[in-house]
């Protein structure tokens, strides 16, 4: 079977919406004028390339196109008009949904030559308060302060913490999320995964929002689970998430401040793509537990047991802070009006919402007063 491919063109002049292979064109100039000159005449074209074309086509499709006869009028063979009714078909029944499609794609680049727009790539830890974000960025003005903004689009690709940054470091992104555990110190599981990829005075840290993590269970918590000692007696089943999220980094810094071993967890093995996967797994019934958001849980009609607070984080490079998609994110991180509505959603709570912080005030392990640091055990 063969598949079919789209493509557009920009252009400042006004034409219908076409979806329309040149090759349509061909046959059409061919049937009409009889013959392959006639038609090259009528197209604007050499007689050598039109018949090029056809050739090129026939070996592309496997099937004869136009026959040809001494003496006589050339014409489609029955393989290239059934393509010209197929072609006719298709127009008729989808010109309404192609013209809507030339409609969506105009509106959207036309925020491209629109000043007012910006766009930030941000690959982040997955956050249900940055999928709110996306959609409050779009309104043009701050419902509880009236200030009119600049319209934000966030083009976020929810990956791991650690692969987020990596994505900023890298050049494919311009802004990165992730999250830690709150006040967590030096020599930690913490510090090892994350030290190595920021560095002070090349990445700035912005402030936006402080979440809780916790036990997602089902409703009633049966197990009476209240702790990650109670995973293990109650040999609980746990949905986990993958090596490289935050959410994983966190689980694993809780264990070894619990004193506690991860291989003493069951189905350690299998893990989940994000909370509100996690959460799914555990409604279904086929885990007792999972670590995640409050939100997730709630979506899900599990029961919430907090455990630890943590903050969550954005990042940038030093030099991206003055680009106008920046500073119009960090003016909407700001506002009133969206600190209201992350502090309503369950868990969360704008803290130092929009601001630059320092590095070692976020992540203690950079506090340069430490001269010498210790190795960080292995577990």
């Amino acid at each position: 079977m063969h598949r079919l491919q789209f493509h557009y063109t920009l252009s400042r002049d006004a034409s219908p919406a076409l979806v329309r292979n040149p090759l349509i064109d061909l046959l059409q100039a061919v049937s009409s004028h009889g013959s392959i000159s006639g038609g090259a005449r009528a197209l604007g074209l050499s007689y050598r390339h039109v018949w090029g074309e056809l050739k090129r086509w026939e070996n592309e499709l496997g099937n004869e196109l136009v026959v040809w006869e001494k003496g006589q009028s050339a014409r489609l063979t029955e393989f290239g008009a059934k393509l010209m009714w197929a072609e006719r078909q298709a127009q008729a029944r989808l010109a309404p949904q192609i013209e809507a499609l030339r409609a969506e794609l105009e509106r959207t680049f036309a925020q491209a030559f629109d000043d007012s727009v910006h766009v930030v790539t941000l690959y982040a830890s997955h956050d249900d308060a940055l999928n709110t974000l996306r959609e409050h960025a779009l309104q043009g003005q701050d419902p509880m302060s009236g200030d009119v903004r600049n319209r934000l689009h966030l083009d976020i690709r929810f990956t791991g913490s650690v692969d987020a940054i990596r994505a900023l470091n890298e050049g494919r992104c311009v802004m990165a999320g992730f999250h830690t555990l709150h006040n967590t110190g030096r020599q930690t599981l913490t510090e090892r995964t994350y030290k190595p990829l920021l560095q002070p005075g090349q990445h700035k840290i912005i402030g936006f929002a402080q979440r809780t993590q916790g036990l997602m269970v089902a409703r009633g918590n049966p197990l009476g689970l209240h702790s990650l000692q109670d995973l293990i007696s109650q040999h609980a089943r746990f949905a986990n998430r993958a090596l490289g999220s935050g959410t994983r980094v966190v689980l694993d810094e809780l264990l070894m401040r619990a004193g506690l071993d991860a291989s003493d967890l069951q189905d350690l093995e299998h893990t989940e793509p994000s909370h509100a996967a996690v959460a799914q797994a555990v409604a279904g019934g086929d885990f007792d537990a999972g670590l995640g958001i409050a939100v997730a849980a709630q979506r899900a009609g599990l029961d919430f047991i907090p455990l630890a607070d943590e903050r969550y984080h954005l990042v940038c490079l030093k030099s991206a802070l003055m680009q106008p998609g920046i500073e119009a994110l960090l003016s909407l991180l700001k506002t009133p009006g969206w600190q209201a509505e992350m502090n309503r959603i369950p868990g969360y709570a704008a803290v130092q919402s929009g601001e630059v912080l320092a590095m070692r005030r976020v992540l203690p392990w950079w506090d340069y007063r430490h001269k010498k640091e210790e190795p960080v055990p292995s577990r």
